[in-house]
């Protein structure tokens, strides 16, 4: 019994020491981590305040859009950065924020390059897909396309404007995107000087569009019918120019798509009419769409 008692005792002192030495190699190995984390920290410390570690010119900052590599002056024109300061406390997040308030720009990406030490920044330009002509001094409440003087007349008659090349010039010219977004022409011939610009022309104040932009453009572009301008400066009567004649669409409603629709059907009225022999196509009403020629008779056009 005595004996048992005396190897457990010596078991239990065999245990404790070795459970002394763990806690003390825990202890060591705790140390030594820390101090090669604080070596390792220190080290990269002391690498980023070397000197290499700086944006010192443009030429260190590639810019590109899609598979273009932008110019250096282009560049500095859409950057608003100091020379020289270090690299690491620049802020990729907020230089890609300040390039998408570039109203060309819908999207930038910006990251760091150490090795050489640099910038490197994507941007995704906005498409654009009309041109927009901004009369200035122009406003418009209603209009008539024939205007006729009358002694018997007592109201005036406001005629419709005339989208003439000289009204162009004088005018704000801008390029619209697919969502509304005014892009201007010097920033985007900017990122794109061999750019191709879009066929498609809009004439009105944005502010009067805007709001109906992206279902117009959207049925518009759907159409089987080419439509080359788009008159948005009456706000009661929305115009198309297209290859049939002129299309008064009326107030823009919900029923843009089916005014549309209606008038993509009446394209036998290239066979049944002369070229200029019609002066205008009024589908104001869809159900009951018109045709004004120019010999001042009005036809009565069949629902399609």
């Amino acid at each position: 019994m005595a004996g048992i008692v005396s190897v457990s005792r010596k078991d239990l002192a065999q245990r404790r020491q070795k459970l002394r030495q763990q806690r003390q190699m825990k202890i060591i190995q705790t140390i030594w981590r820390t101090l090669a984390a604080s070596g390792l920290a220190g080290g990269l410390l002391w690498i980023t305040l070397q000197p290499m570690w700086v944006l010192k010119t443009p030429a260190q900052i590639v810019m590109t859009s899609g598979q273009q590599l932008l110019s250096e002056q282009t560049m500095q024109s859409l950057l608003a950065l100091s020379y020289p300061q270090s690299l690491w406390r620049i802020q990729p997040s907020l230089i890609a924020e300040t390039l998408e308030q570039q109203p060309a720009i819908a999207q930038a990406t910006v990251t760091r390059r150490l090795f050489p030490p640099g910038l490197i920044i994507e941007i995704q330009e906005r498409l654009p897909v009309a041109i927009t002509y901004t009369i200035p001094g122009q406003s418009i409440t209603s209009c008539n396309p024939q205007p006729q003087s009358s002694a018997n007349s007592t109201q005036p008659t406001t005629p419709c404007l005339q989208n003439s090349a000289a009204q162009h010039k004088q005018g704000n010219v801008s390029l619209l995107d697919v969502s509304g977004a005014l892009i201007p022409l010097e920033k985007y011939t900017a990122l794109n000087p061999t750019g191709k610009l879009p066929n498609l022309k809009v004439i009105g104040s944005p502010e009067q569009y805007r709001p109906y932009w992206t279902q117009l453009y959207q049925v518009v572009s759907q159409s089987s019918v080419k439509v080359m301008e788009i008159d948005c400066q009456d706000p009661t009567n929305l115009i198309l120019k297209t290859e049939l004649g002129n299309v008064h669409l009326g107030v823009p409603t919900d029923q843009l798509s089916e005014k549309i629709q209606v008038f993509v059907q009446m394209r036998h009225l290239s066979a049944e009419f002369k070229a200029g022999q019609i002066a205008y196509i009024d589908i104001k009403n869809p159900h009951q769409p018109l045709v004004q020629v120019n010999q001042n008779q009005q036809i009565n056009s069949p629902n399609p």
